[in-house]
């Protein structure tokens, strides 16, 4: 038996305030929707969602970087079936940094030493809890955060601190 086929009719035009009127319809009908039913996010960590328009690892930033790593990653793939040298651990790499991204979303852990639309942003590291030396005092690497400095330990920091060492 023969399928049969669904006629479609055309649209009737519409007139110019026609279109106005359907437009202010929606945007009335849009601002109703999002004052009564905001958006859940359901799959994204509160703490990501708490983080404020002008931190870097916003929900917004970080979906337009995993949307952004995805389009290089279709690259990375065609350059892959071409046989180009590194192709190859360019796609996992690709993969495994948008697949941090992704597991961020969900948990609210970063788990990357890098951030960024293209991986090129240095994480700061912070320090919890101190470490000491076997002569008491704290065990430091450079570029992390201490509470108890109020700061960042830097190179020059640790340099003096290795010269009083050897002395």
């Amino acid at each position: 038996m023969a399928e049969r086929k669904k006629i479609r009719r055309a649209r009737k035009p519409m007139s110019p305030e026609q279109k106005e009127a359907a437009v202010a319809r929606l945007a009335k009908a849009r601002e109703e929707r999002a004052k009564n039913n905001p958006p859940e996010y359901k799959s994204i960590h509160q703490s990501v969602l708490d983080r404020g328009d002008e931190d870097p690892l916003n929900m917004k930033n970080v979906k337009q970087w995993i949307k952004t790593q995805r389009e290089l990653l279709a690259v990375a793939k065609q350059e892959e079936k071409r046989n180009v040298p590194k192709a190859i651990s360019k796609v996992c790499e690709i993969q495994g940094y948008i697949r941090n991204m992704e597991s961020y979303l969900k948990t609210g852990d970063w788990s990357n030493m890098f951030y960024g639309e293209y991986e090129d942003q240095l994480m700061k590291n912070i320090c919890v809890k101190n470490g000491y030396e076997d002569d008491g005092t704290p065990k430091r690497n450079v570029n992390t955060y201490y509470d108890d400095l109020g700061g960042e330990w830097t190179h020059e920091m640790d340099k003096e601190e290795r010269a009083k060492r050897t002395k």
